[in-house]
Parts: C-alpha cells; sequence; structure tokens
C-alpha cells in the first residue's frame, strides 16, 4: 500500500536475539488483531508463528510480508513480528460508515471484511454518509498504534439494501461489473467485423466445417452463454461420432490486446444470487463467441469415435464451424428422455447411454463422487428472497458433465503425445489437484467416526474407493451433506498449473479446463496452448514462466470469485430468514465449540449459532474429543450430526449472523 505519510515502525526488541530466523509469505489475521504465519515447508503439525497486534505493523490479512521469529521463551507458542510487507493486497475497504460514539469522537469505517482489523477513521464524512455502505481508500497511516485516515472514494449506497450489498461485495472481491471503455470499443468493433473474421476463419485449411451434423446445446434454463455444444451421427461401421464443440473465444480475443488484458484481470466470470460478472463483455459472452441455435459458429472441438461401450477409436482435436439445430435447457431433454418422445430423442437415447457407461467407468478407475445440493433464492422485484430451496439436478447435467470431463481429460492426454513424440516439453496449462493432507485425513476420519460411520485410512492416506464407500452410506441421511462438506474441505484445493501432477479428485492423470473459455481464462489459454502444439510450434521456457504467473492468478481470482458468490449466498439466506425470528424449524447440528453449537436450518441450508448459555439449566461442557456439548448434571449431549428442533432468535443482516435455540 503507497500510503501517503507512512512511516515505518520498529516493535519492542526485548525479546530478540542474533538467532532471529527470517521467512517470507501470506499473513492470516483472525479474532480481534492476531496474526498467524506459517513457515514455508514446515512440517504439517507445526504450529503457526504467532504474532501480536502490536507487532504486526501496518501489514493486514493476506499480505505477504517478511517476518522475524523471536527466540522460543518457555513453553509458550512460538512469536515474531512483520518487518517488511513485501505485496499488499489491500487498495481499498468497503464498509459501513459509523458514527462517532464514546471513545471514538470521529466517524469511522466498520469494514465488511471482518478479517481486517483496522477501522479507518473518516475526518471527512458528514452526518448523511452515516450508515451508508461505501469504498474508502487510506490517506495516511503514520503509526500502527493508531488507526488510519482514510477518504471516502465511492458511496455504493444505503446499507441492507440489495443493490448496495451486491455491488459491496463484487468491489470486496475485486470485481466490476462495468468494463473500460476501451474494452467495450474493443468488443464492439469485433462485432462489427464479425462476418470479416468469419470469412477469414472459413478460408483456414485446418478448420473443420461439420455445420451439417445434428448439433444442439444445452444448458441452465436461465443461461444467456452457451460455451459447449454436442454433435452427433452414426457412422457406416455402426460406431457413433460425438463432438465436445467449445466456443473458440481464442479466435475473436487475441493474445495480448485490450480484451485479453481484462479477461486476465478478472481471470473468471463470477455469478451472485442474482447477477453474473462476466469475464468478457457480453456482446461476446452472449452473442458473438456463443453457441446460439440456428446461427453458423466458430469452435474449439474434440471430436470422438466410440464404440457402443464408449470405447475411443479414433479422435481428432480442432477448430470447426458448426450450427447449432436446437437450444436445450436441462429440464427439456430430461423431459425427453423420461416421456421418450420428443425433438431429437434418438440422439438424446444414445448420448444417455454412453453417458452412463463413460461416468460408471470414471468411478470404477476412482474418481470421487461429490453431489452438494445448491441453494437458490426466488427474488422480489426488490432483490428480496421469498423463496429458497434447493436446486434440482437432473441426469441430463451429469450427462454433460461426462462429455466435458471426456474432452478435459482426452485433450491434456493428446497435448502429452504430441509433445512426446517430439521430445518435446508438455508446455500447457493443467487442472491439478493434489493427494489430501495426511494430517487432515486423520482428523476427517475422527470426525467421520463420532457420527458413527466406517472410514478406512492408513497412516493418513485414503483411497477414491473409500471416500466413495462413505459417499454411498450417507446417502440420504440427515448428515449427508455435512459429512460431504467436511469431506471436501479435508481435500487439497484444485489449482492451475504449467507443472502436471493430476487430479486426485477425478483419478485422472492428464486434465485441463478447455470447455468454457467464455468464462474461466484457463481454458482461453488451453485452447491458445493447443493450437499451437497442433501447429507444431514449440512453447518456449519463457511463455511458460508468463503462463505460470497467469496460472497463478487464475487460481487466486477463482477463490476469490467462490468467496463472493459464498457472500452472497449467506447475505440472501439471512435476509430469507429476517421476518421468521420466532419460528420453529427442523435442523442439524453441524459444529460444536467452546461457545456453543453450530446449527444448519434444513431448507434453507442458513446456518447459525446457538450459544452454550442457551442450551439449558446445565452446565455444559465442550468434549472436542467426542464432537459433541456435554452436560454436568443431567448428561445431555448435543453432538455433531444430530437433528433438532431449532428456533429463531435473532437475525443480524450487517454480519451475516443467525442466532437459534434449540426448542
Amino acid at each position: 500500500m503507497d500510503f501517503s505519510g507512512r512511516q515505518w515502525y520498529t516493535p519492542n526488541t526485548k525479546y530478540m536475539s542474533k538467532k532471529e530466523t527470517i521467512y517470507e509469505g501470506p499473513l492470516a489475521i483472525r479474532g480481534k488483531g492476531i496474526g498467524f504465519f506459517t513457515i514455508p515447508n514446515s512440517p504439517d503439525d507445526a504450529e503457526d508463528i504467532v504474532i501480536e497486534r502490536e507487532n504486526l505493523s501496518f501489514a493486514l490479512d493476506g499480505d505477504v510480508v517478511k517476518i522475524e521469529v523471536f527466540p522460543k521463551v518457555g513453553g509458550k507458542r512460538q512469536e515474531g513480528k512483520v518487518i517488511e510487507i513485501l505485496d499488499s493486497k489491500h487498495r481499498e475497504f468497503v464498509g459501513v460508515v459509523k458514527p462517532a460514539k464514546e471513545g471514538r469522537p470521529e466517524r469511522y469505517l466498520q469494514p465488511d471484511n471482518h478479517r481486517i482489523h483496522i477501522r479507518p477513521i473518516l475526518a471527512e464524512a458528514t452526518e448523511a454518509d452515516e450508515d451508508m455502505k461505501v469504498a474508502v481508500e487510506i490517506s495516511s497511516w503514520k503509526s500502527p498504534h493508531t488507526e488510519p485516515i482514510a477518504k471516502i472514494t465511492e458511496v455504493l449506497g444505503k446499507a441492507g439494501e440489495h443493490e448496495t450489498e451486491m455491488k459491496a461485495i463484487m468491489r470486496n472481491g475485486g470485481f466490476a461489473q462495468n468494463f473500460p471503455i476501451p474494452v467495450q470499443q474493443a468488443a464492439e468493433k469485433l462485432f462489427q467485423d464479425k462476418e470479416e473474421i468469419f470469412t477469414e476463419a472459413e478460408k483456414d485449411p485446418k478448420r473443420r466445417d461439420i455445420r451439417n451434423v445434428t448439433t444442439f446445446t444445452i444448458d441452465p434454463a436461465d443461461a444467456k452463454d452457451f460455451d459447449d455444444a454436442l454433435s452427433i451421427r452414426t457412422l457406416e461401421n455402426g460406431h457413433t461420432e460425438v463432438g465436445i464443440h467449445i466456443a473458440d473465444v481464442s479466435h475473436y480475443v487475441r493474445e495480448g490486446d485490450a480484451i485479453d488484458k481484462e479477461a486476465q484481470e478478472r481471470g473468471t466470470s463470477v455469478y451472485l444470487v442474482d447477477r453474473v460478472i462476466p469475464m468478457l463483455p457480453e456482446i461476446l459472452s452472449n452473442d458473438l463467441c456463443s453457441l446460439r441455435p440456428n446461427m453458423d459458429r466458430l469452435a474449439f472441438s474434440a471430436i470422438f469415435e466410440l464404440n457402443d461401450n464408449s470405447e475411443i477409436q479414433n479422435e481428432w482435436y480442432g477448430q470447426t464451424i458448426i450450427h447449432s439445430d436446437k437450444r436445450f435447457s436441462y429440464e427439456d431433454a430430461q423431459s425427453i428422455l423420461d416421456n421418450q418422445s420428443g425433438e431429437f430423442l434418438n440422439e438424446l437415447n444414445k448420448l444417455m447411454e454412453l453417458s452412463r457407461i463413460l461416468r460408471n467407468r470414471r468411478y470404477k478407475s476412482g474418481a470421487i463422487v461429490f453431489e452438494q445440493p445448491e441453494v437458490k433464492f426466488e427474488l422480489d422485484d426488490a432483490g428480496k428472497p421469498i423463496r429458497a430451496f434447493t436446486k434440482e439436478r437432473t441426469e441430463t447435467m451429469l450427462m454433460i458433465e461426462d462429455f466435458m470431463l471426456l474432452a478435459n481429460k482426452r485433450v491434456t492426454e493428446h497435448v502429452f503425445k504430441l509433445t512426446n513424440s517430439k521430445n518435446r516439453d508438455a508446455a500447457f496449462i493443467y487442472r491439478v489437484h493434489d493427494n489430501p493432507n495426511p494430517d487432515k485425513i486423520e482428523e476427517l476420519a475422527l470426525y467421520i467416526h463420532a457420527l458413527g460411520y466406517e472410514f478406512e485410512t492408513k497412516k493418513g492416506m485414503v483411497s477414491a474407493k473409500s471416500i466413495n464407500k462413505l459417499m454411498k452410506e450417507v446417502e440420504g441421511s440427515p448428515e449427508e451433506n455435512l459429512i460431504k462438506t467436511a469431506t471436501i474441505r479435508s481435500m487439497a484445493k484444485a489449482l492451475y498449473s504449467t507443472k502436471n501432477i493430476g487430479h486426485f479428485g477425478l483419478a485422472f492423470k492428464y486434465y485441463t479446463h478447455f470447455t468454457s473459455p467464455i468464462r474461466r481464462y484457463p481454458d482461453l489459454m488451453a485452447h491458445r496452448m493447443l493450437r499451437k502444439h497442433l501447429d507444431s510450434v514449440q512453447i518456449n521456457p519463457k511463455e511458460v514462466a508468463r503462463y505460470e504467473r497467469l496460472a497463478v492468478r487464475c487460481s487466486e481470482r477463482e477463490m476469490e470469485a467462490v468467496r463472493a458468490e459464498r457472500d452472497s449466498i449467506k447475505y440472501k439466506q439471512v435476509e430469507f430468514m429476517l421476518d421468521k425470528v420466532g419460528q420453529t424449524f427442523d435442523g442439524v447440528i453441524t459444529g460444536v465449540t467452546d461457545w456453543g453449537a453450530y446449527v444448519q436450518e434444513k431448507n434453507s441450508q442458513a446456518e447459525g449459532l446457538v450459544r452454550i448459555a442457551n442450551l439449558g439449566k446445565d452446565y455444559f461442557n465442550h468434549e472436542p474429543s467426542q464432537y459433541r456439548i456435554k452436560g454436568d448434571k443431567k448428561g445431555k449431549t448435543f453432538s455433531l450430526g444430530d437433528e433438532v428442533k431449532i428456533k429463531l432468535t435473532n437475525a443480524d443482516l450487517e454480519n451475516k449472523q443467525l442466532d437459534f435455540v434449540i426448542v
């Protein structure tokens, strides 16, 4: 952060000696401003270095810092101090303007991000700004012992209003709905020149024209951008040719142009409860690049000749021209299959038959089956949630997923074969998923056993077979979602990288993201790199290093997008419950702590806290090893996974918190 008037501060050094050790890495701040630093490459069971608030200097949560570790004192946890900020992650702060009060003589900002421990003073704010949601930048911060001075750069609106809160979530994640004018102009120019660009593409001798092959899209009913389409035809030998066609964004968006740079910055499209924040301007995402029905479109395709056992006999990869004959929603296609009547029935039947074989084979090979409910909201005209429901998962969704996974896997294998045959490095963008951390697997095993299920592990190692067995056993149980969530959290995070380590969750040795270039930048990178390999163009080490930097950036943006999406859902869950204080619901205990039990309401999946003081007339103790809270006198227990009746006692929209009691 380039703070005006900023001065460096040196903490008290009374505990320092000549044996200090210096490390660099990201800082996490929790609670009331306590820092935690994980020493790079330390053992999994090593405790984080604690950095007390007075030793944080100007560092904030998420900053990449250089720390100095103090000599260990007795039985205390290892402590340290921040000595330099290498990369600040906070350029602005979003929150609510709070009025002056006792102990706070000036108006100040209450940040939305609860991990930001500072409360910037808004010296220029007026009474009209109070309770408004604003974006601020720090103008002066002279000592870590005092709060910084900040200025309001934009008033987003009244706190608590739908549009204001959605804007704040976007802003907190660093996402913007609108595109810079040069990017909009570049997109409009592409649209104006679309016929010339299309004609140029037709002249490419490597581009296949398959407009005469039956092709359709199957997407959510409310989808506006169509990344992928399927084609199908029966060959003379009786085999089935299935084409997986992906929007050819790379033909329109060229590396290094204004649109490409903006797409790199965004990294991904973001899906909030009421809107999409697109990666590409809508004139491209919803029109020019989108595989719309009854229109000729450019695609990048993976075409497979499959026998009746879904075994690949031949395959081809390259750019194409397609013509989608129909736009199905998942529900439309499912209805045709269920009723065995409707357009393209034979084609849909064959695709479903082949996809089921692919799916079963994938599961037998060790792919983990994670099916989690997705919460959706019906909003009124003002954006208020009037209904919360779980999105139904149709088999047509699984069918599309099967073919997208096939394309992603085989494209990556094809790149490996091409480069290996020419003795070149398999320079590519991979979607990787590391093996789970053994300590986390052992913790998960204890958790699962506490809920009464078997879960086979060996010294922190677990097989996909054991995980799938567990997923099958918990299906339909009250704790199904709880166990699936805990299992997912114990897994490593999937990331983008130019270094391939395989994908544990899918049990694939080679895997990429190829199928969504309209909404994910790594897919666009994969298209460009694939074309280079198909053209036998060497990707040099300097390019690979640049791609790796982009991969890291895209992984970060993906996590920020997921956080924004979860924040919007959490906000709507609490808002949905606002007028239900006093009502009773069915719930399940999702967590137990020293301060109470966390419970989840079944329909909206809204989570809240039952404070330990409200559990009953007894003295309750948290028993971590038993995953329960137990009363001293009567022995009443509240255990993880217990089904309970809960009453809502408070809904705090500003802090996104719900309070319940068990009835």
